[in-house]
């Protein structure tokens, strides 16, 4: 059995349902999340799929405490991180990392590629053997990227040379989790397909475990070890990726499924 880098206990996401009007009120709670649990052994990648508003990216931004959780137990290799202050989260995020589904938004538009992968290493004080400029050209190369382009702004990449910068940004201090958000979601079908691939290369070099979230099945059907299917904030099935795919036992796994595009 893979050492464990990731386990989610009965994490729940709750948002205030305010009432319309000149002075709102709180008049419900909207269960983004709602009693979640799994765990993710080491260079394994898990799939986390469901249609959009079912709470699985709200899941991924909890774990990284992009949002805070209203109440369960988030253990990153062995630390439990869902009470920990945003001082406490820096050393946290060394080790995990998160690639975004807009890989333009995710960039800041008034640094140089340059800029943005230096930032891991000033941020959390690494000095990297080398020094940083060679470790931001080795990155660059590493995903596929010209390092003589070292000095240009992500407007003038395209869409899926965007993204390879949000995954070189990501893997700089090579952390043991990435929680990869529709990574491939805004790409050309031929391009999703170049960013999976690298995906499961850096996996194969670094042993990087991924939470791999989408809305489309076939995404993750040749990339996840394991399968959770999510339904309106709660895991539905559970099961290796095989298993999902060949024998769905759930409703809206098997409605999932069958609106995949088929060839046949």
């Amino acid at each position: 059995m893979s050492e464990e880098v990731l386990r989610v206990e009965d994490l729940r996401v709750y948002f205030p349902h305010k009432s319309r009007g000149v002075f709102p009120r709180t008049i419900g709670q909207i269960k983004a999340v709602d009693g979640v649990s799994f765990d993710l052994g080491s260079a394994e990648t898990l799939g986390l799929v469901g249609e959009s508003g079912c709470g699985k990216s709200t899941t991924g931004r909890a774990i990284l405490r992009l949002v805070n959780p209203t109440s369960g137990h988030v253990m990153i290799n062995g630390t439990d991180v869902a009470d920990l202050s945003r001082r406490a989260m820096r050393p946290v995020r060394q080790q995990a990392q998160m690639i975004f589904q807009d890989p333009y938004n995710a960039l800041n538009p008034r640094q140089t590629v340059g800029a943005i992968l230096a930032s891991p290493f000033r941020i959390q004080k690494v000095e990297p053997a080398g020094g940083v400029k060679q470790a931001v050209r080795e990155l660059m190369d590493r995903v596929g990227l010209n390092p003589e382009h070292v000095n240009r702004y992500p407007y003038e990449f395209s869409g899926g040379q965007r993204q390879r910068i949000g995954i070189a940004r990501a893997i700089a201090l090579r952390p043991k989790l990435i929680i990869c958000d529709e990574p491939v979601s805004a790409l050309d079908v031929s391009i999703q397909a170049q960013i999976l691939n690298l995906l499961q290369d850096l996996q194969s070099d670094f042993g990087v475990s991924y939470l791999f979230i989408a809305h489309d099945l076939a995404v993750v059907e040749h990339i996840s070890d394991h399968v959770l299917v999510m339904h309106r904030g709660k895991i539905v099935e559970s099961a290796p990726a095989e298993s999902i795919y060949n024998d769905p036992r759930h409703e809206y796994t098997k409605s999932l499924l069958a609106a995949v595009p088929s060839l046949s």
